[in-house]
């Protein structure tokens, strides 16, 4: 199913490679003079952060790279170009640029360009006095880049020349065998070794397949390689060229969710399929209200039917790719339509919605959610799968996993810290929790709820009442929180009879208003508090933190007196 949608994908897109070429990053471009002399070398690469991003150029399809020695036509890495190395070994680099020029040469004699004699010339006369003089010389020696020809005064490179695209495609050798592909179920010549895909984080650079059989163990019934899982030609560069459009930066249809490379598409172009990057991914630092314009326009389709009219059935495809070695797995792949997935996405952007600061962004990204359950932050700590879960329960609109709701309260426990990003995910965990199980169990409500009289989340108001009160006393360099928040939230009964006992003498060294505002406060929190529960459930757990979260934000509003928020009730 993946493979066929992926060349159904390719069959829509007509501005993608046709059979027998790619499209293929190339940072340096050797520009010579038609008697074959070097001209200079361009730099065709654009500084995108930290990062030198090469130019794409249309090239015709590069050979399976294994350990043996097998030329591109036309373009390659700098030890079969040139046959310079500052790593390799130059009895084999020698070999290398050889088998470079035998292709052009065995080119050479079928047809007949200007752009292809240039380059001969450029061999023959064997001067590299010009390129070792470039300033970008140096470069190419030690990171032995992909380079390639143009002919001075084109627009296009020698290998896009019209006389040289003609003679590469009636090039296609036959092939005799038949088989009856898998994907498209029709006779087609057989593909032994699929076109590696590239793009995916922390693959191999060179790339990797998503099939493949390269050992003994994987192979059945005595076929080698493709032929356990015969695709024909056709079927394998469509596939392979489409994901590899979708990977690359040119697509826009890409985004990292946790250690899955996730792309998307859907069966004809749709609205959904242009703005689905920009409600999950950061946003740019040059455009940083571009995921709330996306956020509010999802919103707005029921009203304009963007996404329930004439495309409302159309499929849309969401598939997670991870690296394995030499391979590629699959992290997850979901099916649905787009009026579903936009009900769907929705229904996540309002569970998640809860008051914060005005300076905080009035919607969260995947990337951010998921670093907040992370240790330090960082995206390489998030939990394994958790990434494809969470985008599979976005999706399909089922509760969230359990592993979600256990990292949070465990990354708030290790920290001491209820941030607006945790907040939130606590509070679409539970409220899905509650939504999918039936319980009785009260829905958590955007900002604080002083109707709500679960333990949790009374205690957790209560918690942040104490921590207000020893603050507004003596502003201590550690508050409460970072000595018993672990305690409280889980075992309340341990640490709660001495804090009460603690607020009495910080009461007393408050103004009168203040003093008589947070007896009243304290008083009205623990009307619904009979005695301290000697354990909290993780979900309690989960209400303490956002019952201190609340009350919290509350504090920080104009009003000392914050009225409830009914919604999502």
């Amino acid at each position: 199913m993946i493979l066929q949608a992926l060349c159904d994908y390719y069959e829509r897109k007509p501005d993608l490679p046709r059979a027998g070429f790619e499209l293929k990053g190339i940072p340096f471009v050797i520009e010579i003079d038609h008697a074959g002399k070097v001209v200079q070398i361009e730099d065709t690469r654009n500084v995108e952060g930290k990062k030198r991003i090469p130019r794409n150029f249309l090239v015709p399809q590069g050979e399976k790279k294994t350990s043996g020695i097998a030329a591109n036509i036309l373009w390659d890495n700098a030890e079969y170009v040139l046959g310079v190395t500052s790593r390799g070994k130059p009895d084999r680099v020698q070999e290398q640029c050889a088998a470079f020029q035998a292709r052009l040469e065995e080119l050479f004699f079928k047809i007949e360009d200007t752009g292809l004699k240039a380059v001969s010339l450029f061999f023959k006369t064997g001067d590299k006095t010009r390129l070792e003089a470039d300033l970008l010389w140096p470069e190419i020696l030690e990171t032995n880049p992909v380079l390639t020809f143009r002919l001075n005064g084109d627009l296009e490179l020698i290998c896009q020349r019209p006389a040289v695209r003609a003679a590469l495609e009636e090039n296609k050798a036959p092939d005799t065998t038949q088989i009856r592909c898998l994907i498209t179920g029709g006779a087609d010549s057989f593909e032994r070794l699929h076109t590696a895909i590239r793009g995916v984080r922390d693959a191999q650079t060179s790339g990797a397949n998503i099939v493949s059989f390269n050992k003994d163990a994987f192979n059945s019934f005595g076929k080698e390689q493709g032929a356990n899982a015969p695709v024909g030609k056709r079927a394998a560069f469509a596939y392979t060229t489409a994901l590899n459009y979708l990977l690359s930066k040119e697509s826009n249809q890409r985004i990292q969710v946790g250690d899955a490379s996730t792309v998307f598409w859907s069966e004809r172009h749709t609205e959904l399929e242009d703005i689905f990057a920009d409600l999950f991914d950061e946003p740019p630092k040059d455009d940083p209200t571009k995921q709330t314009r996306a956020v509010e326009a999802l919103f707005k389709s029921p009203n304009t039917g963007a996404f329930s009219n004439c495309h409302g059935a159309t499929h849309f495809y969401v598939l997670g790719l991870a690296p394995n070695a030499a391979r590629i797995s699959i992290r997850f792949w979901l099916i649905g339509t787009i009026a579903d997935m936009s009900v769907h996405i929705r229904q996540h952007f309002d569970d998640l919605d809860i008051t914060h600061a005005n300076f905080e962004k009035p919607h969260l990204s995947l990337f951010r959610l998921l670093v907040s359950t992370a240790a330090q932050g960082k995206s390489e700590n998030i939990t394994p799968n958790l990434a494809g879960e969470f985008m599979r329960a976005i999706l399909a609109g089922l509760p969230y996993p359990a592993t979600l709701l256990q990292a949070v309260i465990r990354r708030i426990r290790a920290e001491q810290e209820v941030k607006y990003p945790r907040a939130a995910l606590i509070k679409a965990c539970l409220n899905r929790q509650i939504r999918y199980s039936r319980t009785q169990e009260k829905e958590i409500t955007v900002s604080l709820d002083e109707s709500n009289n679960n333990a949790g989340y009374r205690i957790g108001r209560l918690f942040a009442a104490l921590e207000k009160v020893q603050e507004e006393a003596i502003n201590p360099g550690a508050t409460i929180r970072d000595r018993f928040y672990g305690a409280a939230s889980s075992t309340p009964v341990t640490v709660f009879a001495n804090l009460m006992k603690l607020k009495n003498h910080h009461l007393a060294k408050l103004e009168e208003g203040r003093k008589r505002f947070f007896e009243k406060l304290i008083g009205q929190i623990m009307s619904e508090i009979t005695d301290f529960p000697q354990h909290l459930s993780l979900a309690d757990q989960g209400r303490f933190a956002i019952g201190y979260y609340h009350q919290r934000q509350a504090f920080f509003t104009k009003s000392e007196s914050t009225p409830s928020n009914n919604k999502g009730e």
